[in-house]
């Protein structure tokens, strides 16, 4: 009697594996143009986001540049270290926490603001002019941003200052005294960038159903209950998605905005970390020390990013993953 070879037994996970690359597979090869519009950004983020993740191990060596990464000595904490028990480390971070605070309550809020009054617009002649004209500012250099506040602001002859004289017989040297520095750049910020971030908003606003419109209006609800009820629910996850990430660049302040702002009597409160980065590393040559300090502001951004996106998800929302 012929004897029966039993097949061998298969894993159940390597058996669910392979069940789950067989699906990636069939759905790559029927969605192929889809994967290969996405190529370009992939191979982007590898490129110059992932490789250069590896000069990370600067900020633990002495680095020299004629001996390069593998012949650099580490040194471990050290830079970390210095970092710490710097004089200035508690002025750069008070700067930096500060205007970050000031950007999340004064400038995150307002494309949110700008795009609710723009969707209660009716007349689309009116409302693709006005979306326009808050797009263009975007496009403008921080370099002519800051130019063009200069000429508005200057004790010199600035348009403002003028203005300020005729009126009270005073000027104010808003580009020089330092009370009003962190107020500048949060106004340049927001007059630069508002418009472009109420696009996200406007794009998730167009996909409300008008029905609930409808149906809010026969119930005798009025505009600012439709607003409350529909329009806001209607945007949240977005907004929440937007502040998880606006908190993982939260010690990003701008360096270029920054740095062409200050001035030897604002410095006080205007040197932020980009700004230490570039004098430490750029100036003086301090390249191992230089991307420590850049390494602690990417080490905050992640523990937010993480923290934010789990308190998001234990209030019900979504999240970022």
């Amino acid at each position: 009697m012929k004897q029966e070879v039993a097949a061998p037994a298969v894993a159940p996970g390597l058996q669910a594996r392979k069940g789950k690359l067989g699906i990636l597979l069939r759905d790559m090869v029927r969605d192929k143009w889809l994967y290969l519009m996405l190529l370009p950004g992939v191979i982007y983020f590898i490129v110059f986001k992932y490789v250069p993740m590896y000069g990370v191990t600067m900020a633990f060596q002495d680095y020299k540049p004629y001996t390069g990464f593998l012949g650099s000595p580490w040194v471990g904490l050290k830079h970390f270290e210095r970092f710490f028990s710097e004089p200035q480390f508690g002025v750069l971070f008070r700067n930096t926490v500060i205007l970050a605070v000031y950007n999340l309550i004064f400038f995150f809020p307002m494309p949110i603001i700008l795009s609710l009054m723009l969707n209660e617009v009716r007349r689309a002649k009116f409302k693709n002019f006005i979306q326009t004209l808050v797009y263009i500012p975007h496009f403008v250099s921080w370099v002519v941003v800051v130019g063009i506040f200069y000429i508005l602001l200057t004790t010199e002859n600035g348009v403002l200052n003028e203005f300020l004289y005729r009126l009270t017989g005073q000027k104010i040297a808003f580009l020089l005294e330092a009370e009003w520095f962190r107020t500048m750049i949060i106004t340049q910020s927001i007059w630069k960038e508002v418009g472009w971030g109420t696009v996200i908003f406007l794009a998730a606003l167009a996909g409300v159903d008008l029905q609930l419109y409808e149906a809010a209006r026969i119930d005798g609800a009025g505009r600012w209950r439709q607003l409350w009820h529909i329009t806001l629910p209607a945007i949240r996850s977005t907004i929440v998605i937007l502040f998880i990430l606006r908190l993982g660049n939260f010690l990003d302040s701008g360096f270029e905005h920054i740095f062409l702002m200050l001035t030897p009597t604002n410095r006080e409160v205007g040197e932020v970390f980009d700004t230490y980065v570039y004098t430490k590393g750029m100036t003086q040559a301090q390249y191992s020390y230089s991307a420590a300090v850049g390494l602690f502001k990417s080490a905050v951004g992640l523990v937010l990013v993480l923290g934010s996106n789990w308190l998001a998800k234990k209030f019900g929302e979504e999240g970022i993953y």
